[in-house]
């Protein structure tokens, strides 16, 4: 830190915040430290009495915090994501549209693996919506060594660290198994309970058939929908341990490959999933029905983002798979109670 006279201080940094004070009028901070001296700023702290500043002694390496970080912040942001304006070196990363939220964790840790970054993000894979903040960055010293800066864009060009990816507009066909609901003696509610949830993510139930607890009439059912063209069919009802449920092997004998059946989730556990070709096929437990947040809103978003999903992605939902039903929640079974 060194003292300098005021119309020399152009170009140099704050090393302490600056009051200003207007009598009857105003007392507050004009200036904070990390600011950078602007001409225009020179007449302002004239008449506030100052004819000497303290600013930071910088090496010729140096990159201001503000610079480091909007230089950060551009390599990470990836399809969908603005940034801020630097505000006392942190820029926010923000949604500029509506869609799924992907953050890359394996290069998020090897880029603050060094100890002057700092990039902090929510959750990913949940749907984000235009204006909601997702990240924010900042390095830790006023000032950082240029080799920090570069080594951390080095570390974002092996990937896009964040991203969202848009949901797509599908056609969704709906299977409804039970006896109880065929033949009448019931009226459906988990149909209009899907044509809600798929419409809030943007794609359309084109068409609901019925079918038996019988297999070959459930796999029949999704082969007439597979004809009609629909992009993903949810096959519900059926889906538990009771020997009478035939939803699982009416998909089979309709040609589905089983990615699994069984989440570790909950609400959810009994959740299916398979393919036929390069259609999703999904079994969907009761709890979809009735439950506000359960698997369906953990990987039916990704299947509409175009994620081709393994049985890993699924295992992996068992840390933070159980839906602590927070009111305020801004990730469905975080796990980790109030966000």
């Amino acid at each position: 830190m060194k003292e300098i006279e005021v119309e020399k201080a152009v170009g140099t940094v704050l090393a302490h915040d600056l009051t200003q004070i207007i009598p009857g009028e105003y007392k507050g901070p004009k200036f904070k430290k990390g600011h950078v001296i602007k001409e225009e700023d020179i007449d302002v702290l004239l008449s506030m009495g100052k004819k000497h500043l303290y600013v930071v002694e910088k090496d010729d390496t140096d990159v201001h915090e503000n610079e480091a970080a909007l230089r950060i912040a551009k390599k990470a942001a990836g399809p969908g994501i603005r940034l801020t304006e630097p505000s006392e070196g942190k820029i926010e990363l923000i949604a500029k549209e509506r869609g799924l939220l992907k953050v890359d964790s394996e290069l998020l840790i090897d880029l603050i693996d060094q100890d002057e970054i700092m990039f902090a993000s929510i959750h990913e894979n949940i749907v984000v919506e235009p204006g909601q903040k997702l990240a924010g960055t900042r390095v830790i010293p006023l000032f950082v060594d240029e080799a920090v800066v570069k080594q951390a864009e080095g570390v974002l060009e092996r990937g896009t660290l964040i991203q969202i990816e848009p949901l797509r507009n599908l056609k969704i066909g709906v299977v409804t198994t039970g006896s109880e609901v065929y033949s009448g003696k019931i009226k459906d509610a988990f149909g209009p309970v899907l044509v809600k949830k798929f419409g809030d993510l943007g794609s359309t139930v084109v068409k609901q058939l019925f079918a038996d607890d019988d297999e070959e009439m459930i796999a029949d059912c999704i082969r007439q929908l597979i004809d009609m063209g629909v992009d993903m069919i949810g096959v519900t009802g059926g889906m538990s341990v009771d020997p009478d449920d035939r939803t699982p092997s009416g998909i089979k004998k309709a040609g589905g490959y089983i990615v699994t059946y069984g989440a570790p989730v909950l609400p959810g556990a009994m959740f299916m999933l398979s393919y036929i070709d390069d259609i999703p096929v999904v079994g969907l437990p009761g709890c979809v029905m009735y439950s506000r947040t359960s698997v369906f809103d953990l990987i039916v978003p990704r299947l509409l983002a175009g994620e081709v999903i393994t049985r890993r992605d699924i295992k992996k939902l068992g840390h933070g798979g159980l839906c602590l039903n927070c009111k305020e929640c801004t990730y469905p079974n975080c796990g980790y109670g109030k966000a």
